[in-house]
């Protein structure tokens, strides 16, 4: 900063000599104006620079002739404030004004055509306007090979532009092999440490930590940082652009102390180097923020990025993208932390910030449109969840090309709210469009691809397609491994997700041990109380609840709540399901006063942070119904499931699975209540839905069939209740692994219907083809595992 107020100085006061000594509109007081005016550039000071360079321009147009090149390079410079300001449109009017001076003065291949050429394609760059960049770009480089030397370092500044531009287009192999043509020359032109080939190195890490080759990205970050640190002032900014681009390669790969300190570092020079109100400080506390927001230290962040806005607000125009920016990530903490209102709000703000700055198809719009879909997606609004990511979709469609990574997120998101609208078939389609469009776009190993596979997987698991599921869990898992450090907390998101397949399928100590390995990497990644250690504890309490480990599942949802308080705000969903699940385990226990407290309380905070028909909400009042259906309150269990219905009626399609989960629960409480005849009809209307919503081997079908069996089996309609329960094993047998538990119940329940029917043989038959499936999947003291034991021995009775 010392060194700006010192140049001003001395330009200003050789201004004061020249209005002395030279006549008001002599060219040496323009030269004066414009070095002020270069100054205030650099500090950000962008009105007074702006001042000072239209002063010069007016002292141009009276000593100079309309077409003179000094004039083109007054446009010029006025047009790069403009740019700085996020004023586009002014600049594109001011360079291009420039253009035609040049094109009137100089020579048809004169370098300063080049730049003109080059900074229009800037300008078009910031526009979103890629394509036209890159026409323009590839015009100076034209004028370049025939004005300048083959090795001369303009030559490799047009290469280099022209591979910033195929970055920008998603085109990464071309804009590669171009910044590698640029190292060439530069090595060839320029000292072995001078601050350009330092650019170049910068440039080419970017490619290579968009493509996810992050060794390598941070290899040249580092080797730029090296020339930075010989060729420049210890505290010159281009330092701290080298520590921030080494920050962004550590956060992705999951190293957020050593990606903090470097931001830190970076911010540390900018405060000695720029002025306090510099807009580069605010993106040094912008990118402080986002790592605690990665960490889950959500406070910090959030404080930071609002550091952040205030110095934008102070140094930028009131509508420059910058803001628009803050609004954005300042809306990101507040949806991590559940304020989805504030969250929406600032998205909002940040929207209308863009529809000023930028054109109505510039990718940072349909950015925009996308995040609040995302917003809305949580807040259970899901059609206009898919109204925003659909608009955002048509942006990305007009204003980049057909393979863009860009659109594969776009479809993934698109896909995300169809999986939760039960639309699987939906999702799978544009989960597996994003798939293609990745495969084209990004290397075989690319960690965005590990997403797609993990996504389609999630989505076969939704649909009760466990092996496929699991199949896709694993390529992504194995990709990661490649892609990713062996601590990086994706990896633990993977083995979570393959843990979760294992559990659905039954196979509970493979689920355990993946999620314990899940844990372990999360305890090496993340702060000691991240949220994610929460979900790991979480899961781990799930699958012990799954094997009647309850106490242990107790134990593990505790420490899933006690990491919540400390991670999160007081009505934070996250929070309730905590709350829900602690209620659970106590439930399996028989502790139903306790659980339904539990219930209780989840459903409190889920009503203060959710929208009052959040598909979440009912959920809560079908758990606090499935509690009082245990306690024999058979009425209350009943009011509950119905208020669950309405709300689900309300925020789902009409053939939603949980539509028809529903209907099955309100069957099952007037079955408890002996009215036999609308429990029949609402199974039957759970299956039609299930039928339309599901594949037809999905296991909740044969829970359907489970339901209408027990149904008909307390009408006394045996053979009924049979045919249903033998057609509930026949899905079972498709759906599931041979040693899965569920299989085990439709044995029992088979051998319940026999009994009933006075066939003790068959039923004795069943049973121990029972008891052979629970010892192959569940500890050896789980109670359903002595109860099987006790009902074998009750019908060795009765047939002796």
């Amino acid at each position: 900063m010392g060194e700006y107020s010192k140049a001003l100085s001395s330009y200003e006061r050789s201004l004061e000599i020249r209005k002395t000594a030279l006549p008001p509109n002599h060219r040496g007081l323009a030269a004066s104006y414009n070095n002020i005016a270069s100054v205030y550039d650099d500090m950000s000071e962008y009105s007074k620079a702006l001042s000072s360079y239209e002063r010069s321009l007016e002292i141009l147009k009276i000593a100079l002739p309309s077409n003179h090149p000094d004039l083109a390079a007054s446009y010029n410079n006025i047009a790069g404030v403009y740019s700085h300001m996020g004023e586009y449109s002014k600049a594109l009017s001011f360079y291009e004004r420039s253009l035609e001076i040049r094109k009137t003065a100089l020579p048809p291949n004169h370098p300063d055509l080049a730049d003109s050429y080059s900074n229009i394609a800037v300008v078009y760059s910031h526009l979103g306007e890629y394509s036209k960049a890159l026409s323009s770009y590839e015009r100076s480089l034209e004028i370049r090979k025939i004005a300048l030397p083959p090795n001369h370092p303009n030559l490799a500044d047009s290469y280099n532009n022209v591979a910033m531009a195929y970055n920008n287009m998603g085109e990464y192999s071309k804009a590669l092999s171009l910044y590698e043509r640029s190292l060439e020359i530069r090595k060839i032109a320029l000292p072995s440490n001078h601050p350009n080939l330092a650019g170049s190195y910068n440039n080419i890490a970017m490619v290579y930590d968009k493509i996810g080759e992050y060794s390598k990205a941070l290899s040249l970050y580092e080797r730029s940082l090296e020339i930075r640190k010989i060729a420049l002032p210890s505290n010159h900014p281009d330092l701290a652009d080298s520590y921030i681009n080494i920050a962004m390669v550590y956060d992705k790969m999951g190293e957020y102390s050593k990606a903090l300190s470097s931001y830190e570092r970076s911010l540390e020079i900018y405060k000695i180097a720029l002025p306090p109100n510099h807009p580069n400080l605010a993106a040094s506390y912008n990118n402080i923020a986002m790592v605690y927001s990665h960490m889950g230290e959500y406070s910090k962040a959030l404080s930071s990025y609002e550091r952040s806005l205030e110095i934008r607000k102070i140094a930028l125009p009131p509508n420059h993208p910058d803001l628009a920016d803050s609004y954005n990530n300042i809306a990101v903490v507040y949806s991590h932390m559940g304020e989805y209102s504030k969250a929406l709000s600032s998205y909002e703000r940040s929207l209308e910030i863009l529809k000023i700055a930028l054109p109505s198809n510039h990718p940072n719009l349909a950015a925009s449109y996308n995040n609040i879909a995302g917003v809305y997606s949580h807040m259970g609004e899901y059609s206009k969840a898919l109204s925003s990511y659909e608009r955002s979709l048509e942006i990305l469609k007009i204003a980049l090309s057909s393979n863009h990574p860009d659109l594969a997120t776009s479809y993934h998101n698109i896909a995300a709210v169809y999986d939760h609208m039960g639309e699987y078939s939906k999702a799978l389609s544009s989960y597996e469009r994003s798939l293609e469009i990745r495969k084209t776009a990004l290397l075989p190993n690319h960690p965005d691809l590990a997403y797609s596979y993990n996504n389609i997987a999630a989505v076969y698991d939704q649909m009760g397609e466990y092996s496929k599921a699991l199949s896709l869990y694993e390529r992504s898992l194995e990709i990661r491994k490649i892609a990713l450090p062996s601590n990086h907390p994706n990896l633990a998101g993977s083995y979570n997700n393959v843990a979760m397949a294992y559990n659905n399928m039954g196979e509970y100590s493979k689920a355990l041990s993946l999620l314990e390995r899940s844990l372990e990497i999360r305890k090496t990644a993340l702060p000691p109380n991240h949220p994610s250690l929460a979900d790991s504890y979480n899961n781990i309490g799930m699958v012990y609840d799954k094997m009647g480990e309850y106490s242990k599942a107790l134990s593990s949802y505790e420490r899933a709540l006690e990491i919540r308080k400390i991670a999160l705000p007081p009505n934070h969903p996250s929070l309730a399901a905590s709350y829900n699940n602690i209620a659970m385990a106590y439930e399996n226990m028989g502790e139903y006063s306790k659980a339904l407290s539990l219930c209780e309380k989840s459903l409190e905070i889920l009503k203060i942070a959710l929208p009052p028909n959040h598909p979440d909400l009912a959920d809560s009042y079908n758990n606090i119904a499935a509690v009082y259906s245990h306690m024999g309150e058979y009425s209350k269990a009943l009011s509950s499931y119905e208020r669950s219905l309405e709300i689900r009626k309300i925020a789902l399609p009409p053939n939603h699975p949980d539509l028809a989960a529903s209907y099955n629960n309100i069957a099952m409480a007037y079955e408890n209540m002996g009215e036999y005849s609308k429990a029949l009809s609402l199974c039957e209307k759970s299956l039609e839905i299930y039928k339309i919503a599901l594949p037809p081997n999905h296991p909740s079908l044969a829970l359907s069939y489970n339901n209408i069996a027990a149904v008909y089996s307390h009408m006394g309609e045996y053979s009924k209740a049979l045919s249903s329960l033998e057609r509930s094993l026949e899905i079972r047998k498709i759906a599931l692994p041979p040693n899965h538990p569920d299989l085990a119940t439709s044995y029992s329940n088979i051998a319940s219907a026999y009994c009933k029917m006075g066939e003790y043989s068959k039923a004795l038959l069943s049973l121990e083809m029972s008891l052979e499936v629970f010892k192959k999947s569940l500890p050896p003291m789980h109670p359903r595992l002595a109860l099987v034991e006790t009902n074998i021995e009750k019908i060795k009775k009765r047939l002796k």
